[in-house]
């Protein structure tokens, strides 16, 4: 099994009546409701929480988190942010999804702004799959058509992705990063675009799919085990 935390700050689903239509039970559970199959084994956890829900038993016992978030980033503590960053460099996966590219833990395993260009004018966004040999993309066609999104464009202040799996086409016109991945320490990183908090995308089957690659993604395979430090030879050093 692998071991699933769904965090949202679950902010917005208190004073915007128009997400509370679409995303009654909050958008962690609508996420965690789409994904679920016999493979994961997922809880949530929200920003109102006592250490947010990522408490250190919770993170260490987590494979994969999720990260959603947009209002309420300056309100993640950084003793928290401190610890999730550690533990993907420790090797726990971490899927950063649309507004949580502004969010404290995803500037700090970037190293950059994060910023980018964005509109709610109810755009068509179409995502294209640039990358159909990843394991992200697995059982989608070429594209993902999603009705009505809030549009981001470039310029997007990240690094150069390892991985890119999508790239998105606005019906304004702009162009996005929106599948990137990173492997940061023992940990791997992707950042998916979609899903603004007043658009029904997290009821989207493909975009569902797409967050549950990412998981199986995100969890599989933690790699050699580095050490660190002072070092004995592991064969006798000649004296001249």
């Amino acid at each position: 099994m692998i071991k699933v935390t769904v965090w949202n700050e679950n902010l917005h689903e208190k004073s915007n009546p128009a997400m509370k239509e679409i995303y009654p039970d909050g958008l962690h559970n609508a996420i965690a409701r789409g994904v679920a199959n016999e493979e994961f084994e997922i809880r949530t956890a929200t920003l109102d929480q006592p250490e947010h829900g990522l408490t250190e038993e919770v993170l260490n016992s987590t494979d994969v988190l999720l990260w959603w978030g947009h209002m309420g980033h300056d309100q993640v503590s950084d003793e928290i942010v401190n610890r999730v960053h550690s533990r993907v460099l420790e090797g726990m996966g971490l899927i950063v999804l649309h507004s949580g590219h502004f969010s404290k833990i995803f500037k700090k395993l970037m190293g950059t702004t994060c910023d980018l260009k964005w509109r709610e004018a109810d755009d068509k966004e179409i995502i294209w799959v640039v990358n159909p040999a990843h394991p992200i993309a697995e059982g989608l066609g070429e594209y993902i058509e999603i009705e009505k999104e809030e549009m981001y464009g470039e310029h997007f202040d990240i690094p150069a992705p390892d991985e890119l799996v999508f790239v998105s086409w606005f019906e304004g016109g702009e162009v996005f990063r929106s599948g990137c991945t990173y492997y940061r320490g023992q940990g791997k990183v992707f950042y998916f675009r979609p899903g603004h908090e007043t658009y029904p995308t997290y009821h989207n089957k493909d975009v569902l799919k797409v967050i549950s690659n990412g998981i199986r993604w995100a969890a599989a395979g933690k790699g050699a085990a580095p050490k660190y430090g002072n070092a004995q030879p592991l064969q006798q050093i000649s004296k001249k």
